[in-house]
């Protein structure tokens, strides 16, 4: 691998999915046929090369998105292998904001399930064109064409299908290639061994059929296509990759292959795909960002002779070099031992070295340039979504958003010499995992640990005594309720404190009203800056937003509302940001207690998958851990249950299900929104939290 390959010539690419959809498989497969392992890892064993944490061996799931390098026809593929379980979201989400095309795994059986749709909606927001792939075509149960329906209406995104499978479940044996109509049959399971050969008159029926379909959905956006397609002139393979190379970039199609990994069976058309479909660096827009001198929004150009722009997208901790922050080049070259300016921070830091990642394997590079990914060793403040460039020609690019943890937990250390240790190691894994918060009780003194869900916690801990040798107590999981208001109202705030000299004067009157679920806190000035000076009114600001931290039911975060200030006077002498500071607090803790406070908690889509005959007592469940149900889907041996239920409930749930269903039925979670407590439950929130209520 060269130094600086051609920019054309690199595929930066993400796998996404549900959980045991097939991601880390697949990626094994994609490895061993590129030479990059001479020997393919089993998730099911622990062995798999991208899962290499020991949870993620222990568990057979992936919890960080681990990168990896390797070459096909003389492409340099740079592969992130995300994570499926919706407490690890957050690895998708940085994963995908640097990654130039993704492959969509979908199990053939389950179809599109509620992570997919997650992380399909983070690609969608970060417009990264796909590959779709069904996986586990040898499954009992698999049925392509209806995942790909599945695709169309849940997904909302126009597939098209390039393979048609050659038998199913165990008679899965091959595919059939739409474009060059040409069957690959596989003589055996290595997957090496497979023959090319014509089609039968049947196979050729059902062939010409679909890829007349492709031809027709390119036509659509092809003008080209088109006319020869209305003439009946022939449309060579080139021209049909051509095109719907274009269509994929452009994210108005969605290539559909099939196989099945597990068996080596359509990875390496797979890896065809990923070069002949997905765009290389070349191929995406200039990335923009604001100019850190002018404020004006500015374009940096890929290329390697252009200004340097890089995007720290991860941190993690390794046990023998330290902090490595992974960071995706936009523009120019890093060079090893060079200074680079941290726009968001505004200071310079120094590139110790540079690594080329191979899951937790390292390769010492001398320098990378634009379009590559990598990590460097020596940034001492740089996090995930700061941008590195040149001092002399600054930018910040867009970061990333990643959503608010909804369990806490409170930690305490077991001894004098963990408690030394446990404050340094929880900061380390904040730098990590942005869903990961820690803070202080100032009640209780505890140590309070959040993050997105009871496995993500479960993790956290885990590490903090295998990585960081701190062992600990560890309380109960709590779900993060929020506070928000029921209506409009004003209050008026007037501090006034007189010790002999210059005293303290402020005076604040308030606005505050409900806003829809999502939109979090606003502060908006009513008033012009002649009735209150400008640094009194960020004074007010500091002061709101600190008062809002705690609610005044039971001290949660106060969420979704916009306060407005109104009206006000101040002294010329007396006034103080201090005092207006205390004025604003003080104001809303009034509006708070006055406009009918309530108490939102985390509600979780949640999706059953159980044989039919455990339905009722599934159903009767969910209904009594205050859960709603909302549809049913049909398949062929199982029957899925779509609703939803307040996260509060679902502690302890996996046990619960396994017990109904005899250990055959499973779920899976994601947050949809926050919803109001029930007054009667409400109550009994408040009561426990104020210790009144054991």
């Amino acid at each position: 691998m060269t130094e600086n390959p051609d920019l054309s010539r690199i595929r930066n690419i993400g796998i996404m999915a549900h959980i045991d959809a097939g991601k880390t498989t697949t990626t094994e497969r994609m490895l061993y046929y590129t030479g990059k392992v001479h020997r393919m890892g089993e998730v099911d064993k622990g062995t798999a090369t991208m899962d290499w944490m020991s949870q993620e061996q222990e568990r057979g799931i992936t919890i960080t998105s681990a990168a990896t390098t390797c070459l096909w026809k003389d492409i340099v593929i740079n592969v992130i292998d995300t994570p499926g379980h919706v407490d690890f979201t957050a690895e998708v989400e940085r994963s995908l904001r640097v990654l130039d095309g993704a492959i969509g795994i979908f199990c053939a059986v389950a179809g599109v399930q509620p992570q997919t749709e997650t992380v399909w909606r983070q690609a969608d927001r970060y417009d990264v064109p796909r590959i779709a792939y069904v996986n586990k075509m040898d499954r009992v149960g698999a049925d392509y064409f209806r995942v790909i329906s599945m695709i169309e209406d849940n997904l909302g995104s126009s597939p098209v299908i390039l393979q048609l499978p050659i038998g199913a479940e165990d008679c899965f044996t091959g595919l059939i290639n739409l474009i060059n109509l040409k069957a690959y049959v596989y003589n055996d399971d290595t997957g090496d061994n497979f023959t090319i050969r014509s089609l039968e008159t049947e196979e050729m029926q059902a062939a010409q059929e679909y890829r007349n379909i492709l031809l027709e959905k390119i036509s659509e956006h092809d003008d080209e296509i088109l006319e020869k397609y209305l003439e009946g002139q022939n449309i060579t393979e080139a021209e049909i990759i051509a095109a719907l190379r274009k269509l994929t970039i452009k994210n108005m199609l969605v290539p559909v292959l099939c196989g099945s990994s597990f068996k080596n069976k359509g990875v390496q058309m797979l890896l065809d795909a990923i070069v002949d479909y997905l765009p290389s660096p070349m191929d995406i827009p200039p990335v923009k960002g604001i100019n850190t001198v002018t404020g004006e929004e500015t374009a940096r150009l890929t290329g390697l002779q252009e200004p340097m722009c890089a995007l720290a997208f991860k941190v993690v901790t390794d046990p023998y070099v330290g902090k490595l922050t992974y960071f995706r080049v936009y523009s120019g070259i890093v060079k090893s031992g060079s200074v680079i300016f941290n726009s968001n921070k505004n200071n310079r830091e120094r590139i110790s070295k540079i690594l080329k990642m191979h899951a937790n394997h390292q390769e010492v590079a001398d320098q990378i340039g634009a379009g590559e990914i990598a990590a460097a060793v020596g940034l001492r403040n740089t996090f995930t979504g700061d941008t590195l460039c040149s001092e002399d020609a600054p930018i910040i690019l867009e970061s990333m958003n990643f959503p608010q943890p909804v369990v806490d937990i409170a930690i305490e250390p077991k001894t004098k010499a963990d408690q030394d240790k446990i404050g340094e190691s929880l900061r380390r894994l904040a730098e990590e995992d942005p869903t990961f918060r820690t803070k202080i009780n100032e009640e209780t003194g505890q140590t309070i640990i959040s993050g997105m869900g009871e496995l993500h916690l479960e993790i956290i801990i885990d590490r903090l005594v295998r990585e960081f040798k701190v062992n600990a107590n560890v309380g109960k999981p709590q779900v993060a309720y929020k506070e928000s208001v029921s209506k409009e109202t004003r209050a008026e705030a007037r501090f006034e404190k007189q010790t002999g000299g210059r005293g303290q004067f402020a005076h604040v009157v308030l606005k505050i009203c409900p806003l829809p679920e999502g939109q979090g806190n606003k502060f908006i000035n009513q008033l012009g800056g002649d009735v209150i000076p400008g640094e009194f009114i960020l004074a007010v600001e500091t002061g709101v937003r600190e008062a809002l931290q705690a609610g005044v039911l039971a001290g949660y975060p106060v969420d979704d509302i916009e306060v407005s200030r109104v009206g006000g006077s101040f002294h010329e002498v007396d006034s103080t940001e201090l005092a207006f500071k205390v004025a604003g607090s003080m104001a809303v803790k009034e509006l708070l207690t006055n406009a009918e406070p309530i108490l939102l908690e985390p509600i979780m889509d949640i999706e059953i998958v159980s044989p039919e005959e455990y339905l009722g007592d599934i159903i009767s469940d969910l209904n009594a851990r205050r859960g709603r149900v909302l549809g049913f889907e049909e398949n062929r041996e199982t029957r899925i249950v779509k609703g939803n239920v307040p996260l509060a409930e679902t502690f302890g749930y996996a046990t619960s299900l396994r017990s109904a269903s005899q250990g055959r039925a499973s779920f899976s979670m994601d947050l949809s929104n926050y919803a109001e407590v029930p007054e009667s439950k409400s109550k009994q929130i408040i009561a426990k939290r104020y210790g009144l209520l054991v």
